[in-house]
């Protein structure tokens, strides 16, 4: 990562911090898979007709737009509708650097250097601590959506990457397509059309700012940002920037909602952004799968002119 690369995912991060805090805000008026539903429905209309279609195929556009989009949205407005706090909320889907590095090894065979496996690690016990102290105050439940928000968006980041896709707001409005149905679909079965109409025309002022924040800065900006830097440096290498969410995160939510969460939950945050600081330590690159071995031609006779050593690329 360059250091111009570092300063737009440290972008990335503080607006995808303060960005808990709208969703509270939005929470308050809208239903969750209705709320995402908006979300993605007003990112991609009427930007798709004015924007490119990315030069990848399709099903990769619907892939990132189902997991990045639809599914991590789903968990994660649902989690935080069931109780699950802004501030902590903002600490646990940062467990998509690991599900990522994991999708990344395994599909993309990307593999990470020591220290950032050592740092995800760290994050990773934190991430345990959390979940020990949710299950003794409150509902694990929450939690586990919140994970599973982590683990859409991972598998997300991994299919971005598969993309290659140099610039990333094109992939933002397509992909926001694959998005709108299904989750309209689960909030028609799950909160019921009257439920959304009561929502739609009774929104407060609050409830819309804090879906516009989504929409502009979260989405258009932070995902435009996040999938361009995807698009040129490797998944394990661009993932744990995302770690840096949680301190935005924390803070917005005691300044703006005085959130305080209970110390299990704050010793785990702790191990969390512990975790974040080993990132910025140097780091080995993340490594491509072992290429072939170089074959070198047998020496020239006298017979024969020489020929130049090339390689086996693959």
């Amino acid at each position: 990562m360059t250091r111009t690369d570092s300063m737009w995912a440290a972008l990335v991060s503080v607006i995808w911090g303060v960005n808990f805090v709208a969703i509270d805000a939005s929470l308050d008026d809208f239903p969750p898979f209705l709320l995402a539903a908006l979300r993605f429905t007003l990112v991609a209309f009427p930007a798709v007709l004015f924007i490119k279609r990315p030069q990848t195929s399709w099903w990769l556009i619907i892939g990132v737009g189902l997991t990045v989009n639809a599914g991590q949205f789903a968990f994660l407005f649902s989690a935080m509708h069931a109780g699950m706090p802004a501030g902590l909320s903002s600490v646990v889907i940062q467990c998509q650097a690991m599900f990522t590095v994991l999708f990344a090894v395994l599909m993309l065979r990307e593999i990470p250097g020591r220290t950032r496996l050592i740092s995800l690690g760290v994050a990773a016990v934190g991430m345990g601590v959390i979940a020990f102290g949710r299950g003794q105050g409150a509902s694990l439940w929450p939690f586990l959506l919140v994970v599973g928000a982590g683990a859409s968006w991972g598998f997300g980041n991994m299919l971005t990457r598969k993309a290659g896709i140099p610039g990333g707001v094109g992939l933002v409005v397509w992909s926001a397509l694959a998005a709108p149905l299904p989750l309209l679909g689960l909030s028609f079965a799950v909160e019921g059309p009257s439920r959304d109409w009561d929502a739609l025309t009774s929104a407060s002022w609050a409830g819309v700012g804090g879906l516009a924040f989504t929409v502009v800065l979260s989405s258009w900006l932070g995902y435009g940002l996040w999938f361009a830097l995807l698009g040129r440096r490797s998944a394990s290498a661009v993932a744990p920037y995302g770690l840096l969410v949680p301190i935005v995160g924390i803070f917005a939510a005691w300044v703006v909602l005085n959130e305080r969460p209970g110390w299990i939950e704050a010793a785990g945050a702790a191990i969390v952004l512990a975790g974040i600081a080993l990132t910025n330590l140097p780091l080995r690159s993340a490594t491509a799968a072992p290429k072939p071995p170089t074959v070198t031609p047998p020496a020239p006779t006298t017979s024969q002119a020489p020929v130049p050593a090339t390689g086996i690329r693959p």
